[in-house]
């Protein structure tokens, strides 16, 4: 079996590649093939993120093992078949934790074929890839649907916030708030 899944960069232009995956490959090799697909550099940190319909961020896989115990699961653990059960199953993925790359992952098709050639493979792009990481801002896409992410305008929210500061700065005081220390009586604590 072969699972072709879509992968689609989190920025505000459409950029997605479509990747064919063997059923008994990890998600470590859907990993290589993201790597690949999206020419990212380096052997930076990653992270699959389960999720739900509506892309909500959830349980970690990680690329590597960082418990305590050494005994995490990671993406060499998880077989495609486990990780996209059925068509329309959804993951996030994140890699290089200081660039935060961040892609949307969906199963969108189980094909019913013998695999010919090497896998994971690129069978489709579409968009130019940016060359750096796109700003997350402070919004939380892992709790908003795919739908919603271009409609968050959080500058709207940071001049708000900046004019709750202003106003706060130019209030005039009447009178004096002003603490001074030596106005409290001094109290003599006991030795215990």
């Amino acid at each position: 079996m072969i699972y072709k899944i879509r992968v689609i960069l989190e920025t505000e232009d459409d950029v997605f590649r479509d990747i064919d995956v063997k059923q008994n490959q990890t998600l470590w090799n859907l990993h290589e093939g993201i790597k690949s697909a999206f020419s990212l550099k380096g052997e930076e940190l990653a992270s699959f993120y389960k999720s739900n319909a509506k892309w909500s961020q959830g349980e970690e896989i990680p690329l590597e093992d960082m418990s305590d115990g050494g005994d995490g699961e990671t993406m060499s653990d998880v077989y495609i078949k486990e990780a996209f059960a059925k068509v329309g199953d959804k993951m996030l993925f994140v890699y290089d934790f200081m660039q935060m790359w961040s892609f949307y992952v969906e199963l969108l098709e189980i094909i019913d074929k013998k695999p010919i050639g090497t896998y994971p493979k690129t069978v489709y792009r579409f968009g130019k890839m940016p060359l750096k990481a796109p700003d997350r801002g402070f919004s939380s896409a892992a709790s908003a649907s795919i739908d919603d992410i271009d409609d968050v305008d959080m500058g709207a929210h940071l001049n708000g916030f900046d004019q709750e500061v202003e106003s706060y700065d130019n209030e005039e005081d009447d009178e004096d708030d002003s603490y001074d220390l030596a106005d409290e009586p001094y109290e003599e604590e006991d030795d215990i």
